[in-house]
């Protein structure tokens, strides 16, 4: 077994993580290994039956083609690995229907309790013991569903705080400073954020424009139709499709801010696919939403919220990685005041959110408390000259103040 092609701008995997021990009987289609690639974490499944040897080690770098590795067919699943026979269980349910009364349980079943390999990856990250975890798949089985919800679970649990009684006599005093180390080998994504970042900062000519925008007027008209919003379309009216909106409708008005360089040429876009910045435990990552300037704000929070939840899952497809023209991270969810973010390439530009502070500015000469946010714009200054990077944010700025321009598309 080969790594197979993967995507056309991917050459190089890393096994991440065998699914299954070696010399294990594996079954057709089975996931045997997972493969980490620049933007994505990908299942394996076995091209046959028979038993499973290992050629490849977890961490290991593979180019497409590489041999990863071998099935011996001739090698027979044992009793013990082979799937029960449906029919002779029915038929011994039946049995001890009659002998005892009481039908038998889904936990008879073989699956019972037993997680998916992708189920058992998440368990296993989380020391979540498969025994505590009930299974909703067909016959009990734990599916990566189940796995997630287990493990999502056990983080909004709060750790039991022990009695005055039970509480444990403080550890003494350390009598020497720690001095150990660690190493351990980056993973592919990290290595490639890495990599993109350095790349986007040597060869892009990169500045950033400043800006910052009183926000009364998207938090009035959320508190007013927040209600109505979600009643209507079951999902709440967040702070990213107002602004995904006001910035794909600038974009359309400044075809420069959403072009690309492409060796001596410039390509122009018609339309607005906006890269949204999702924090993930491996890294960032940066999924668009196609046609901002064509969808509702219900459809792009929809679009978001799907997006951010197989990121952080891990089960984003290379499909959906594809793509974007512009980006927009949003650092003010980790207390972010300002920032100067970098260009996601092949992007001429990115906008910054930063956090919401309440502060005092002057308004028709009277000074008032109102809710301000910084924003940045970095930008290739090959592309988009400084008075355009300026203008651009203005008009984002603008629209943001005045929502109901945004809504009405003036």
């Amino acid at each position: 077994m080969k790594v197979p092609v993967i995507g056309e701008s991917i050459a190089e995997v890393t096994l991440s993580q065998w699914l299954k021990e070696d010399g294990d009987f594996v079954a057709l289609d089975e996931a045997i290994c997972e493969f980490e690639s620049d933007k994505a974490t990908l299942e394996f499944p076995a091209e046959a039956s028979g038993k499973l040897i290992y050629v490849a080690q977890e961490g290991d770098d593979l180019e497409i083609g590489a041999l990863v590795a071998k099935i011996d067919t001739s090698v027979q699943a044992s009793e013990e690995e082979k799937p029960a026979d449906p029919a002779p269980k029915a038929a011994a349910a039946e049995t001890e229907v009659k002998a005892t009364g009481p039908a038998p349980t889904p936990s008879d079943s073989y699956a019972a309790g037993t997680p998916s390999p992708a189920a058992a990856k998440i368990l296993k990250e989380n020391d979540i013991p498969a025994s505590t975890v009930s299974g909703s798949g067909r016959d009990g089985r734990i599916t990566k569903e189940d796995a997630v919800q287990a493990a999502n679970n056990q983080k909004s649990t709060p750790a039991p705080t022990p009695t005055p009684e039970k509480a444990a006599a403080p550890a003494p005093a350390a009598t020497a400073f720690s001095r150990g180390e660690s190493r351990k080998k980056m993973s592919r994504m990290r290595r490639t954020i890495a990599s993109r970042l350095v790349q986007a900062k040597n060869e892009t000519a990169m500045l950033t424009t400043f800006n910052e925008v009183d926000l009364k007027g998207v938090m009035d008209l959320r508190k007013k139709y927040q209600e109505q919003f979600v009643e209507k379309y079951g999902i709440k009216l967040g702070f990213m499709s107002l602004f995904a909106k006001a910035c794909a409708k600038v974009l359309l008005e400044m075809p420069d801010v959403n072009a690309f360089i492409d060796g001596n040429e410039l390509i122009y876009h018609d339309y607005a696919d906006i890269s949204i910045a999702i924090s993930t435990p491996t890294g960032l990552v940066v999924p668009p939403v196609h046609n901002v300037e064509s969808l509702s704000f219900a459809e792009i929070e929809y679009k978001i919220k799907a997006l951010a939840g197989k990121a952080r899952n891990g089960t984003l497809t290379l499909d959906e990685m594809q793509g974007g023209t512009f980006t927009i991270t949003n650092g003010g969810v980790f207390g972010s005041l300002i920032s100067t973010p970098i260009i996601n390439r092949p992007q001429s530009a990115i906008l910054g959110m930063h956090g919401i502070k309440n502060r005092p500015v002057a308004i028709n000469g009277e000074m008032v408390i109102r809710p301000m946010m910084y924003l940045a714009l970095s930008y290739d200054h090959r592309v988009i000259d400084g008075s355009t990077s300026v203008t651009f944010l203005v008009k984002v700025k603008e629209l943001l103040e005045d929502p109901v321009r945004l809504l009405l598309d003036l």
